[in-house]
């Protein structure tokens, strides 16, 4: 079972302690939401803690599996595309996310990108309220 199978798994079950042992230490997530990714694993399990409050009805819907090159850097990896879909806050999402793996199978970089707009406002929204309330971001 690989790093991507076991990512999916922990997150239809919701289990943000299974996904430590999926990343790197300098795993690095791109959100459709912010420019900068968020980077290192405890800030990036810290964003999952949120998004698996802040999704309903998430469900994984399809997978693809192939190659491609990270944003940060050149080299080509292994790379499992996830669709999904969701509600947040009475927006429906459709997703993807796309995983790139490094040379033992850890996950390396993690991109979210979602659709349509006013999801992603939403998703963008109840995000950010989840990680002022775990004290990660300063209140506004």
């Amino acid at each position: 079972m690989t790093a991507a199978d076991r990512f999916r798994a922990a997150v239809e079950r919701r289990d943000l302690a299974a996904l430590d042992e999926l990343f790197t230490d300098g795993v690095r997530l791109y959100s459709p939401v912010k420019f900068t990714p968020f980077e290192g694993k405890p800030v990036v399990l810290g964003l999952f803690g949120v998004l698996l409050r802040v999704f309903e009805d998430f469900r994984y819907v399809g997978r693809l599996d192939g190659a491609a090159q990270p944003a940060a850097d050149g080299a080509e990896t292994p790379s499992i595309v996830l669709v999904f879909q969701a509600t947040v806050r009475g927006r429906q999402i459709h997703g993807i996310d796309l995983i790139h793996l490094d040379e033992a199978g850890l996950i390396k970089e993690f991109t979210v990108m979602v659709r349509p707009q006013s999801a992603v406002e939403a998703l963008g929204e109840a995000v950010l309220d989840g990680l002022v309330a775990d004290g990660f971001v300063p209140a506004r």
